[in-house]
């Protein structure tokens, strides 16, 4: 066989493969192409989910949120770790306002959860809010007496009737004690307190050290108390409940591990870690 008739042979085998791998190349485009039809029917929910489990998660992720949210924010961050191996939650509990005008002032955060719309508010008023806060809880009063009621408190108006009760409220610019005051609107009655504390734990503990015989707190933290104090409701409560609000800050050092926090804060596994907590669902 002659060099020409070699290499003629050779040019049609190349020829006859590249038809086949074109061919294949045809039938892989036509097979993506149903698959991405039949996918499109999917909730778009599924498919950012799964963009959110694929992405790794490192770093530091900062929280400031109301000293109501300790407990149950505590263990949702050690959940978030675990669940993100390389993340660290730190927190920063405290009164609203404070932690507010914190933010305001330029503290590095990524996420607030505060305890009322109003103090939120003035995180937004400053543009230190990325996108719109959005409602995962709410909370509602209650009285927190010394173990065994001793005072036999049974209704707000106990409270400002008994001279010789100390009774302690949160400040009225910390969300507990503006509802506290609310409360005390509705009932259309007046107190005087021993003390106005900062925040609601702070009040709280006035109680469980016997340095007050009665506090105007939320039920989740009588309920994070157990035997230290006893709780009383009153139905004035039911006029002065707070909404919880929680925000990514728009300095956010990890925008995408604070985003993967809210997400858990919001989800059903996170709703059932607040409702044990005592919080109501929005």
């Amino acid at each position: 066989m002659t060099r020409s008739a070699r290499r003629t042979r050779r040019t049609r085998r190349m020829l006859s493969v590249a038809g086949l791998g074109t061919a294949a190349l045809l039938t892989l485009s036509a097979c993506g192409s149903s698959d991405s039809d039949s996918d499109s029917g999917n909730d778009s929910g599924s498919a950012s989910s799964s963009a959110s489990a694929d992405q790794k998660l490192t770093g530091k992720v900062t929280v400031f949120a109301a000293a109501s949210l300790k407990e149950s924010f505590t263990t949702l961050g050690k959940e978030f770790e675990k669940a993100h191996p390389g993340t660290e939650v730190t927190f920063n509990f405290g009164g609203s306002d404070s932690l507010a005008a914190g933010i305001t002032g330029g503290a590095p955060a990524d996420v607030f959860a505060a305890a009322s719309p109003k103090t939120m508010k003035t995180v937004t008023d400053a543009g230190d809010a990325s996108g719109d806060p959005v409602t995962f809880v709410r909370n509602q009063l209650e009285i927190a007496t010394l173990p065994g009621n001793p005072d036999k408190v049974a209704s707000l108006k106990d409270l400002t009737t008994n001279s010789d009760l100390k009774v302690v409220l949160c400040d009225k610019t910390v969300p507990c004690g503006g509802a506290a005051q609310k409360a005390l609107d509705a009932g259309k009655l007046k107190l005087t307190p021993v003390s106005y504390e900062q925040d609601v734990k702070s009040a709280l503990t006035k109680v469980e050290l016997k340095e007050a015989d009665a506090a105007v707190v939320y039920k989740t933290d009588v309920k994070a108390a157990g035997d230290k104090v006893e709780g009383v409701d009153f139905p004035e409560s039911a006029d002065a409940i707070n909404d919880y609000p929680i925000a990514l800050l728009k300095d956010a050092p990890n925008t995408a591990a604070a985003k993967a926090f809210i997400d858990l804060v919001r989800s059903d596994d996170g709703q059932k870690v607040l409702t044990a907590a005592g919080f109501r669902k929005p």
